[in-house]
């Protein structure tokens, strides 16, 4: 073989992986959306409906529910995460900015119920998983908060960590109560940290 030959086939691997990586993401947006609607124990059928797929494909990417359920999460720690700074460069302002990322983090946690139910007790992937959460979101949520702090819009005296904490307690049952509204009741949070003028 070559040398064009060899760059022939590095340019064709490339796109392939790309197309696989794409392929990928679009099956974990369509189990988030499922998950979302019908719990993480959603029949894998309307998981590939969504998807435009069928059932074989995601097997094949996701042999157990156990794989595409941590697969969704990390996935969509990863957006999340991705979304921080994005938002602070496009929105009007750092609180803005904030208050956008608070409703995507609430929008994760509606995904994440059901998860611990999925994997088996003996499993140590829910605990790696809680670990990569936090080290991946809590400085996201951190550098919204320094950013809204400095630009006098909110009290400089909560955490990433506690304000976060606060917004899953809050998002705790809500699929259990049509009554209860966890958005409003979060949005009435992080309104409260904006800083009032006077003493």
């Amino acid at each position: 073989m070559n040398d064009s030959d060899d760059t022939t086939g590095q340019a064709a691997a490339r796109p392939r992986r790309a197309d696989a990586r794409r392929n990928q993401e679009t099956l974990l947006d369509a189990a988030a959306t499922v998950f979302a609607a019908s719990g993480v124990e959603a029949p894998v059928r309307d998981i590939a409906a969504e998807a435009g797929v069928g059932t074989a494909t995601i097997y094949r990417h996701f042999p157990t529910r156990a794989d595409l359920v941590v697969a969704v999460y990390r996935h969509q720690v990863e957006a999340c995460a991705e979304a921080g700074p994005t938002l602070l460069g496009d929105c009007a302002s750092p609180y803005a900015a904030l208050s956008r990322w608070i409703d995507l983090f609430v929008d994760f946690l509606v995904t994440k119920h059901g998860l611990a139910a999925v994997l088996q007790p003996d499993n140590t992937a829910f605990d790696a998983l809680h670990r990569y959460f936090v080290d991946r979101l809590v400085p996201v949520c951190d550098e919204l908060l320094d950013a809204a702090a400095k630009s006098s819009e909110i009290r400089p005296d909560l955490t990433a960590y506690q304000l976060m904490r606060g917004v899953g307690n809050l998002c705790i049952g809500a699929d259990n109560d049509p009554r209860y509204d966890a958005r409003r009741l979060v949005e009435t949070l992080v309104a409260g940290l904006r800083r009032t003028e006077g003493p």
